[in-house]
């Protein structure tokens, strides 16, 4: 499933002057064009996962908080909360990635809880997020590939890892069957605490 580029829009725009920030402003601090971030904001264009992590990276929320903006989180005692994450996978713009966000960010925990899946052959590597935040894969199905510290370290189904993101790493399947894996993002320290004075984080 697609995210919609009109909420994805819609949404940016919010963000972007619930800051006071114009495009020539959001476009330096995300590194993403004024043109492109127009594109995005009118529904023109529906941006890679490579553009939202950095759309992201530069408004200071979490990926979740850009895919599903209007998550509010649960005052305690949280009653079980069930999520399904075939009904929550989205491919977003042409990347062939399939991401499905199964727990979005919950400043409460300072985590979002992402389900993945990479078809044969897909590769990504992902610019270094702000210090504090953690990964912590799971490989459910497939073997996945990580890259860290300048080499691929494979998984197998039931590997898991845990590593600082505030580093450049990528991802890849270089199998003949689709990879599935869970991506804990972890927000600690000064990531948290940024994420958490961001206008129009949850």
């Amino acid at each position: 499933m697609s995210a919609s580029p009109t909420a994805l829009g819609d949404t940016l725009r919010a963000l972007r002057k619930a800051r006071g920030w114009s495009l020539d402003h959001t476009a330096a601090a995300t590194g993403v064009s004024k043109a492109m971030l127009g594109q995005i904001e009118r529904g023109e264009s529906s941006p890679t996962v490579a553009t939202l992590w950095k759309l992201a990276g530069g408004l200071q929320l979490s990926l979740s908080q850009l895919l599903e903006p209007s998550q509010a989180p649960a005052a305690p005692p949280r009653p079980p909360e069930r999520r399904d994450a075939h009904a929550l996978r989205r491919q977003p713009a042409s990347d062939a990635m399939l991401v499905a966000p199964v727990f979005p960010y919950d400043p409460a925990v300072g985590f979002e809880l992402f389900e993945l899946t990479l078809p044969p052959g897909y590769q990504r590597l992902a610019d270094a997020h702000v210090t504090g935040v953690s990964e912590y894969v799971l490989v459910i199905a497939g073997c996945l590939d990580l890259w860290l510290n300048g080499s691929w370290q494979p998984l197998n189904a039931g590997q898991a890892l845990r590593f600082a993101a505030d580093q450049a790493h990528g991802y890849r399947n270089s199998g003949a069957t689709p990879t599935v894996f869970h991506n804990l993002i972890h927000y600690a320290g000064s990531a948290r605490a940024t994420m958490a004075a961001s206008p129009g984080g949850t």
